[in-house]
């Protein structure tokens, strides 16, 4: 069995979803490519999976005739499944609800995909993830709906032996725009300061993928909260090195902060976890598979500036609350997200769909 998964560009979750499940996927006897529309920094992550970038209908029809896939999931772009057919592909597509933003994009993509949904999807793949499955039943309840847990590789991102940063690690992890939230983190941010002025932040991302807007009001902010001499700024760090940036935020008695409006998932905050680094998350949906408060990290209510603070410095201070919050952490996202649980599920997809082996 062949399989394509298709996306926007190489960056962020899905990016890293794409690289985990090729590989076991290829172990499980499938053998599974990626297309990306355009390049991007993820491509510097790519392992032995065949990856293409390609955006013709030329290029993307010699892909897929080439290789007669014997499915395609498409990722996020509603668009996609009405030109894979119009190019001629007659297998399985499904449609995989996976960066849809809030949960007023969510809705607006799913409003204006419904006739490409019902006229050339088989099926739509979904996260446990309550929002998108409630609008999926809600408002395409003739198609068939498969719920896959994400996986992730937990061999990779465990803790590791680091250099111990000499003051706590106030780490964010995403993009500069609207769902990710990010002026609330650098709001939380400079008011831990106020209590623990040695603190400082470290902000991953990349640029390219910034909305303008927000590049701009980012500068204000910080020149704002006086926080421009407060904060190291990583842009694209290579997924690999990851485990050490979550391994030293943990050592330097530190939290990521997640402060995203709605995730489908949440890579970032997961990998954090089961590198035993503690977060401070809303209540994003997604996250809900991971983290249980007080357990496996702590929810703040979007918004409550006061109660992330409070929630952050018990996180920080309570020497024992932390190391529990890290042990179950890192136990719970051992057990529950296997990249084989993933696969297995996979396959019990494509038989579902009628493709076999």
């Amino acid at each position: 069995m062949k399989v394509l998964f298709t996306f926007f560009v190489p960056s962020g979750g899905v990016d890293t979803l794409n690289r985990l499940r090729t590989a076991v996927l290829q172990r499980h006897g499938i053998e599974a490519h990626v297309l990306y529309l355009n390049p991007g920094s993820g491509m510097q992550n790519n392992n032995n999976t065949p990856v293409f970038t390609a955006s013709s209908d030329e290029e993307i029809h010699s892909l897929i005739h080439h290789h007669q896939y014997d499915a395609i999931i498409v990722t996020s772009d509603i668009a996609m499944p009405g030109r894979l057919r119009a190019l001629g592909f007659n297998g399985r597509i499904i449609y995989e609800a996976q960066g849809l933003g809030t949960r007023e994009q969510a809705l607006e993509t799913i409003q204006l995909g419904l006739p490409y949904l019902q006229a050339h999807c088989n099926a739509v793949v979904i996260p446990p993830t309550d929002h998108l499955l409630e609008l999926f039943i809600h408002m395409c309840p003739w198609l068939h709906r498969f719920v896959i847990p994400n996986m992730l590789d937990t061999n990779t991102f465990a803790p590791i032996s680091v250099d111990t940063p000499p003051y706590p690690v106030l780490a964010w992890v995403g993009r500069l725009e609207h769902n990710k939230n990010w002026q609330e983190y650098l709001t939380i941010s400079s008011e831990i300061i106020k209590k623990i002025p040695e603190a400082r932040l470290w902000l991953f991302h990349d640029p390219t993928l910034a909305n303008p807007e927000d590049k701009v009001m980012f500068r204000h902010k910080l020149a704002e909260y006086g926080l421009e001499d407060r904060i190291g700024i990583f842009i694209n760090v290579p997924h690999s090195e990851m485990p050490t940036f979550y391994s030293m935020i943990a050592a330097s008695g530190g939290i990521m902060l997640s402060t995203s409006l709605l995730e489908g998932f949440g890579y970032a905050v997961a990998e954090a976890i089961s590198c035993g680094c503690p977060v401070l998350s809303t209540d994003s949906d997604g996250v809900r598979s991971f983290i249980t408060h007080n357990r496996t990290g702590k929810f703040y209510p979007l918004g409550n500036v006061n109660t992330a603070v409070s929630e952050a410095l018990d996180l920080m201070n309570n020497k024992k609350l932390r190391e529990y919050i890290r042990i179950q952490g890192r136990q719970h996202m051992a057990i529950s997200f296997s990249p084989d649980r993933y696969a297995i599920s996979f396959r019990e997809m494509m038989t579902a769909l009628s493709i076999f082996f």
